[in-house]
């Protein structure tokens, strides 16, 4: 099982964004508002908003700010936001794909926002259509290479259980394991993981480039940019892009 990691790119940006705390948070909080407000309030009875907590509590998001995040979706405070979750499209520097995520109560302030920020960084924001038809919805979990090491001596039969569940591929790189999956296998995926007492760095539903494309030098640094500007906007749940930098 082979593959493109895409834990580069996430790496180069992970220390910046953990600056940004206050930021993550209000982030983390609008994941788990809309989650609940599609599947309810219980996390056992929702697997996305299982999937947002868990995202939540590995960003240090306080307990208090993930319960009142719940009740915003489940309607039982006052204040809910009337909350929306729109992609947009765009292309980077040298005309790498970009694909925004974002949760908004404000189409008109975000979409305004992020013309700003790809144009400020050599960008251009796209129609819909653009750019999607090069990425595909897929279950992703990452393992680190502490979890990684405590499988070396059981390669064999975790991919084969993997496999069984339903993973597509296995990728491999000096940041540890990337396990990729049909979107509706993911739960299962994290079963075999969790019976297996091994911890995800992270896990959840991503936009996955067909084919990643390698970008010069000195258009990566334009593109890194673009990439940490988009994802500190508050409105932004997640950056997508098929360069490889």
């Amino acid at each position: 099982m082979s593959g493109h990691s895409k834990w580069h790119n996430i790496q180069v940006r992970k220390g910046k964004q953990d600056k940004m705390r206050a930021n993550v948070f209000t982030k983390m909080a609008r994941l788990i508002t809309i989650a609940a407000r599609a599947g309810g309030g219980d996390p056992d009875a929702n697997f996305a908003l299982r999937l947002a907590i868990e995202k939540a509590r590995a960003a240090n998001t306080p307990k208090d700010n993930i319960e009142r995040a719940i009740k915003r979706g489940t309607g039982e405070l006052a204040d809910s936001a009337a909350l929306e979750e729109i992609l947009y499209e765009g292309f980077a520097p040298g005309g790498a794909a970009v694909l925004v995520e974002a949760v908004t109560d404000n189409k008109t302030r975000t979409v305004s926002d992020l013309k700003h920020i790809f144009a400020n960084h050599g960008g251009a924001l796209a129609g819909p259509g653009n750019v999607q038809w090069q990425f595909e919805r897929q279950g992703v979990v990452r393992l680190g290479l502490d979890e990684k090491s405590k499988i070396k001596d059981q390669r064999s039969d975790f991919e084969l259980k993997l496999i069984e569940a339903g993973a597509d591929d296995l990728v491999e790189s000096e940041y540890g394991l990337e396990i990729l999956c049909p979107v509706d296998k993911l739960q299962s995926i994290l079963g075999v993981i969790k019976s297996l007492q091994l911890q995800p760095d992270d896990s959840g539903i991503e936009w996955v480039a067909k084919e990643a494309i390698k970008v010069e030098p000195a258009l990566a640094l334009q593109v890194e940019k673009l990439v940490e500007a988009l994802d500190a906007n508050d409105d932004v749940k997640a950056v997508y892009t098929n360069a490889n930098f």
